[in-house]
């Protein structure tokens, strides 16, 4: 399985060398090729129990219509419109609609704050907005004043509300506009559509940077669909998938896995719930999901810890039953074949654990992609015991998301796979990842400084992660480059690295955030996830205490003190960790400590906890 080298990877160039010029005759191409087959599925807005879904004709249909209807507005080529809205079906016909019209769109978290959405709003220049509901209804109407020329407010669902002037009409009514203008100018979308070069923007993706305002990526049509053309020329993927998409789709991974259907013809089930996610896996049954590490920690902490408690038989069939898989994986990995003793055991295995794990998931998957953030190579190895194969992969919003991905055929845990297909890859003196290809910006919006600090004067972009490539062409991310730090002994410690290393070994931390800048020894600041250690809590005489109690108990202390104590045998004396804190919450969204994609903000947390942090040190 890993014999193979990234420079033996069979890929037919002619996919990437004849892809189309733009999303738009991406999009235009894919309904004319699979008008009748299901292109989306969405959770019934009248029903949540039920799903319903569109084919591409259908798509086609009420997609020209909005960019009629954006047209009808006023919108021109290049101009933005920006989509603050959660994951839902809408948000891919909008943005479908939005780039249709030959205009580009501006992407906003719906939880990104009101001075923020002001402040993107008005940077990006965004003519028209696309608001989810009341809430980011309230957050527009709060800033009115500081939104730049956003002349219309399209709401998803919601009230608009009689006190606006027609500064707010619904979908429908845009629906509606686009309809009337098509039946006076049939071609004005195709027109617009045909007018679209490459180079053109298609996409705005507003970074969420820790420290000051956030930097808008210029993404053209040619970066997404070279991203989308490479992807397809390696077959990992066919007409017949479906994929089950959560991640925000004002994401990168997200907009790339919107964006992949129109080159390959999936159908995609959308519903960007989180705590929905392993329900609706086991109704929908996908073919393939891509998510964020901490999803994939998540499942397996709650599947290990459940077993944990349960206990008697079970417990030992599982824990049987795991050693059998890994011994299977890893003979795999290392290219031998397995024992004939193992082989046997597997199938028993499969039939007493490994598939009923798998059922929970839907029971068809060929494979998740981990993006977003470094996945634990232990967790990776632990789904692919029992038959899941997660590909982990790298890339950022300066590249169009994917840059390297480990395939079906070839991966290795612990490394983000080999470069997609045209992306080229250097590492420099100071072990910084540099990458160049035509998925990477073109720049800053309106941030010349940015841009020039970013990118060379030959294109390659500066990634600011630091990495190594291993002898079959494998890439491992050893940290980032600003959260690496360096003690009072002069000795470099790696956070991400400790932390993915914990998190494969405990399944009750949600995260760990390691630190010891200019100090003598290092420390850690651990928040629980709230499910795990409240199972274990039930079986400890803690089931009615809060988190906050949960967290505070010696006999939780003592639980992650020894998990703690584990993590330190085998790293360094430098990087060891001597004293840890246990937050007594876990970290959220709202607190700006992760972001919608799940990826810890580590310096922000740090901030929210310095007392914690200081006492540490005390």
């Amino acid at each position: 399985m890993t014999a193979q080298r990234a420079s033996e990877e069979v890929v037919d160039w002619s996919r990437i060398e004849n892809r189309a010029p733009s999303v738009a005759a991406l999009f235009v191409d894919r309904v004319a090729q699979s008008p009748g087959r299901e292109a989306f599925r969405y959770v019934d807005p009248r029903d949540a129990s039920r799903w319903s879904s569109i084919t591409w004709s259908e798509a086609g249909d009420r997609v020209f219509k909005l960019a009629a209807g954006l047209i009808g507005l006023g919108v021109q080529s290049e101009q933005r419109v920006a989509l603050a809205s959660s994951t839902r079906h809408e948000w891919a016909l909008a943005d479908l609609a939005v780039m249709c019209a030959g205009a580009a769109t501006t992407t906003v978290y719906p939880t990104t704050k009101a001075d923020d959405v002001a402040y993107i709003l008005a940077n990006s220049g965004s003519r028209v907005v696309f608001a989810e509901d009341d809430v980011q209804l309230a957050k527009l109407r709060q800033q009115r004043d500081e939104l730049g020329h956003v002349d219309k407010v399209v709401l998803i669902e919601g009230t608009p509300g009689d006190n606006d002037d027609s500064w707010v009409i619904t979908f429908e009514q845009l629906l509606d506009l686009g309809a009337e203008l098509l039946s006076r100018t049939p071609d004005a979308v195709h027109e617009r559509i045909e007018a679209i070069k490459p180079d053109d923007l298609a996409t705005l993706i507003y970074t969420s940077g820790t420290t000051g305002k956030p930097k808008g990526v210029r993404l053209s049509h040619s970066a997404w669909t070279y991203e989308v053309a490479a992807v397809d020329s390696t077959d990992i993927l066919d007409a017949d998938d479906l994929q089950y998409l959560w991640l925000p789709l004002a994401h990168v991974f997200g907009k790339l896995l919107l964006t992949l259907p129109l080159q390959i013809g999936f159908a995609t089930a959308i519903d960007g719930r989180i705590d929905k996610i392993v329900e609706n896996l086991a109704v929908v049954k996908p073919t393939f999901m891509g998510a964020a590490p901490r999803i994939f920690e998540k499942a397996y902490a709650r599947i290990v810890s459940m077993v944990r408690e349960e206990g008697g038989p079970k417990e030992k069939i599982f824990d049987w039953a795991i050693g059998v898989g890994l011994a299977v994986s890893k003979a795999k990995q290392a290219g031998r074949k397995p024992s004939l003793l193992d082989s046997i055991q597997h199938v028993v295995a499969d039939r007493l654990v490994y598939s009923t794990i798998r059922d929970r998931f839907g029971g068809r998957l060929k494979f998740f992609i981990s993006g977003s953030a470094p996945l634990n190579a232990d967790v990776a190895q632990w789904f692919d015991a029992v038959g899941i194969v997660v590909l982990e992969g790298y890339g950022l919003s300066e590249t169009s998301a994917a840059t390297f991905v480990n395939r079906p055929s070839a991966y290795q845990f612990g490394t983000v796979g080999w470069p997609v297909p045209g992306t080229e890859l250097q590492i420099a003196d100071d072990g910084e990842i540099l990458i160049k290809g035509p998925g990477v910006m073109s720049g800053y919006h309106e941030n010349p400084e940015a841009t020039a600090d970013a990118l060379t004067e030959d294109g390659w972009f500066r990634t600011g992660d630091i990495g190594m490539i291993d002898d079959k062409g494998y890439l491992r991310i050893t940290d980032r480059k600003k959260d690496m730090f360096k003690t009072s002994n002069g000795k470099y410690v790696a956070p991400s690295a400790i932390a993915s290393t914990f998190k494969g070994i405990c399944p009750y931390v949600g995260e760990i955030i390691v630190d010891g800048e200019g100090k003598s020894y290092c420390v850690a600041l651990i928040s629980l996830d709230a499910e795990a250690i409240g199972e274990w809590a039930k079986q400890h005489g803690m089931g009615d205490k809060s988190l906050a109690e949960i967290a505070n108990a010696q006999q939780t202390r003592n639980l992650i003190g020894g998990y703690i104590e584990e993590l330190n045998a085998n790293l360094n004396r430098w990087e060891q960790v001597k004293k840890f804190h246990i937050l007594d919450r876990e970290l959220t969204i709202e607190n700006g400590e992760i972001t919608p994609s799940m990826k810890l903000k580590r310096k922000v947390v740090m901030t929210n906890f310095s007392d914690a942090l200081a006492d540490l040190y005390a």
